[in-house]
């Protein structure tokens, strides 16, 4: 299946947008969803609409199968050893909060250190400061190299004894480094830390496996992969969830409730308060199996193919700036950039009007955009939808916006 086939996939993409026909390139914001998913759900709500666990009823069986058989089909995806280990929340934000207020809030003291990188999302930061503020913990960040990559030996001389917890993006939502979680969780096991990943831009675009990676949590949202909003995923070794205490209660995570004291449910559902995120769940799972059937590894050759091609044609713009890798075999699907003396959200707008999306301002992601010493990028991120087509028009339009502003100045 080839790329013109899969967009006829997805229904959104076939409109106009500014009387031009839609190029969307802000897939790492949200991606688009496809017929099987959007099906999924529709068929959830006209035919079992159900609450799960609860009932004996068939359409509550049949609910709890569908969202249970989702569970499975993360658990695969990731290769956890158990679905005990997969915990659905509503994204990558509530999946890392869940670390910093359960494990970190039980197993930081003073003295003890938390290592992340300037490239994080603010969901991978502001947890951390929070706890840290909370523990008396110490908040270090790892030096970047000039090209926004991460040197393992900064790794090693950052991570010390004192380290508790490493937490670091798979891949960055600005500059598309993919980092060596690999061999840094490693160097934070030998340590003593554990290992805390943001999949958020990574489980979408290239195969996770936790076991391999050992980390020891990974966090991803489902709306960045085809799936719907409001559902995300947390996976944890279980030697670790067994000793974590919930963060919300009430509902599904119920085992015992007396008048001044209640005992949780087993793993996962001691995580899950609440009616559950049933619909979600379904969904995302329906966008697996659509990931799957297509591959992961031909999607992720595909986006460097795409990013490569931009990259190439977006350096051919007289005042563009890239930040992140030059080399596209080190960097995901997307480009993050500036043209001199235009603003960011002036190019977006220009874009806009040739009913081309992309994403403008500090991308969740301040504290990079303080070591980039800007205040402010455009980025165009490409996913399995996209095509050669879509990036020239790209070029056209960042063309067009530069010869407006040299105009108007």
């Amino acid at each position: 299946m080839n790329a013109r086939e899969i967009r006829q996939m997805f229904p959104i993409l076939d409109q106009e947008v500014n009387g031009k026909p839609l190029v969307y390139l802000d897939s790492a914001a949200t991606s688009q969803k496809p017929v099987p998913v959007i099906e999924a759900i529709d068929k959830y709500y006209r035919e079992y609409n159900s609450n799960v666990h609860r009932g004996v009823h068939t359409l509550g069986t049949r609910a709890t199968d569908g969202y249970e058989g989702a569970r499975e089909k993360v658990r695969k995806f990731i290769n956890a050893k158990s679905t005990e280990e997969v915990i659905f929340t509503r994204g990558t934000t509530t999946s890392i909060n869940t670390v910093a207020a359960s494990y970190g809030r039980d197993n930081l003291n003073e003295g003890d250190e938390i290592v992340i990188t300037y490239m994080e999302h603010h969901s991978n930061i502001i947890p951390w400061q929070q706890v840290a503020r909370q523990t008396g913990a110490t908040l270090k960040y790892l030096p970047l190299q000039e090209d926004g990559t991460i040197s393992l030996e900064d790794v090693r001389e950052t991570v010390t004894s004192n380290t508790k917890i490493v937490s670091i993006m798979q891949v960055s939502n600005v500059l598309g480094v993919m980092n060596p979680i690999k061999e840094i969780a490693k160097i934070a096991h030998e340590n003593g830390a554990i290992m805390v990943v943001d999949g958020a831009q990574s489980a979408p675009h290239m195969k996770i496996d936790v076991q391999d990676l050992d980390c020891d949590f990974l966090a991803f949202s489902g709306h960045k992969m085809c799936g719907p909003t409001g559902i995300g995923v947390l996976y944890g070794k279980k030697k670790h969830l067994e000793k974590m205490e919930p963060v919300e209660f009430g509902g599904e995570m119920i085992d015992f409730v007396g008048l001044y004291e209640s005992t949780w449910k087993e793993l996962p559902w001691k995580f899950e308060g609440g009616t559950p995120i049933i619909a979600g769940a379904i969904g995302l799972g329906a966008a697996i199996d659509f990931l799957e059937q297509i591959g992961l590894d031909e999607i992720e050759a595909y986006e460097h193919k795409l990013a490569a091609y931009a990259m190439e044609k977006m350096s051919s713009i007289d005042g563009m700036t890239i930040y992140g890798p030059k080399e596209a075999s080190k960097r995901a699907g997307l480009v993050t950039f500036n043209i001199d003396d235009v603003h960011p959200h002036d190019v977006a707008t220009v874009l806009d009007a040739e009913g081309i999306a992309v994403r403008a301002g500090h991308h969740c992601a301040q504290p990079l955009m303080k070591w980039l010493k800007v205040s402010a990028t455009a980025r165009a991120s490409f996913y399995l939808y996209n095509t050669e087509e879509d990036i020239d028009k790209l070029v056209s339009g960042l063309v067009k916006t530069k010869e407006y502003f040299s105009d108007v100045f």
